[in-house]
């Protein structure tokens, strides 16, 4: 407990004093980490985050997964190269010289071992999407953090989005989102892979108490599209449609008299993010209940039983 304190106390320090804390990176497979080191790192760019910076970075991978094995070798070679970036062995040596973690790895399977470690030395961590693979590895992963009494918090960076927050709205009766799909053969929650994004749009407008979800499916593992109904216990319909391989990303709004749409060109940044988990790392406050991310995943949890059920409908577990 003393130790936990003494930790609190040298991050408020920081923050007061307008330090840069130290950050460091799990998994070099995904592109965020090259985006999140140019906001953080480069003063000079227009989206640039003052408050924090990365020092260190552990490569990971999974060489099962195409899209990590591709990437994580000339990721970790351009955070060294261009950001003179710190390249370490393992996680324990990662934590011994950061104040906090960003965990980037691509795959959803390894977070929980990943952040196990990060737990253990007690640092504060964002676990970028997905923040597990499964249902039963998220609260596991919500335990551990609980019992080290470590902070943590996972999304997407839609949720920051400067359409979707605009388009909140406390008198919507129903909301629907669209984005892209593609699935990962190994990732049991096929929606924890990519579908995760229009899910997250969805609960950052119609926030924690879906009760049940119905899931259509079409098409078959790389072409097609889902189509995910919830119902919420107020009696408000959110629907979150997932198109494979890929597609664009959209809102709409419903309200007594008024419909609102996002526009077609639908702009995104990661500094809203990344802003956020600045913010994150020098308070220990989640923008993002964890409450939330565990529900979730009990959506998809729900959305996945009702795929393999035949589109009947699942109750949030």
């Amino acid at each position: 407990m003393l130790r936990l304190l003494l930790f609190a106390l040298v991050l408020g320090a920081l923050s007061v004093s307008g330090q840069e804390l130290r950050l460091g990176i799990i998994g070099t497979d995904v592109s965020h980490v090259i985006h999140f080191t140019r906001i953080l790192n480069d003063a000079s760019d227009p989206e640039h985050v003052a408050g924090a910076r990365v020092v260190a970075a552990y490569k990971g991978g999974s060489p099962d997964i195409v899209s990590s094995r591709t990437r994580v070798e000339g990721y970790a070679e351009q955070l060294r190269k261009q950001y003179g970036i710190e390249i370490v062995p393992d996680i324990p040596t990662l934590c011994s010289k950061v104040d906090a973690v960003l965990l980037e790895s691509g795959d959803g399977r390894i977070h929980l071992s990943q952040a196990r470690l990060v737990f253990a030395a007690h640092k504060p961590v964002f676990i970028d999407k997905p923040l597990a693979s499964t249902l039963k590895d998220a609260r596991e992963i919500a335990r551990l953090a609980k019992a080290a009494d470590v902070p943590w918090f996972s999304t997407s960076a839609l949720r920051f989005n400067d359409v979707v927050t605009g388009m909140k709205a406390p008198n919507a009766i129903a909301v629907g989102v669209w984005g892209p799909g593609p699935m990962e053969e190994h990732h049991h929650l096929d929606l924890s892979w990519y579908g995760i994004h229009a899910v997250e749009m969805l609960y950052t407008l119609m926030g924690t108490g879906c009760e049940e979800v119905t899931r259509i499916s079409g098409g078959d593992f790389r072409s097609g599209s889902d189509v995910v109904v919830g119902r919420w216990k107020d009696g408000r319909i959110g629907t979150a449609r997932v198109l494979r391989p890929t597609g664009g990303y959209g809102v709409v709004v419903f309200r007594p008299g008024k419909i609102m749409q996002s526009p077609a060109d639908f702009p995104f940044s990661y500094a809203p993010l990344v802003k956020q988990i600045v913010t994150f790392f020098q308070t220990r406050k989640p923008p993002v209940p964890n409450g939330e991310t565990l529900e979730i995943f009990a959506f998809m949890d729900a959305a996945q039983r009702s795929r393999e059920a035949g589109g009947k409908p699942m109750r949030l577990r």
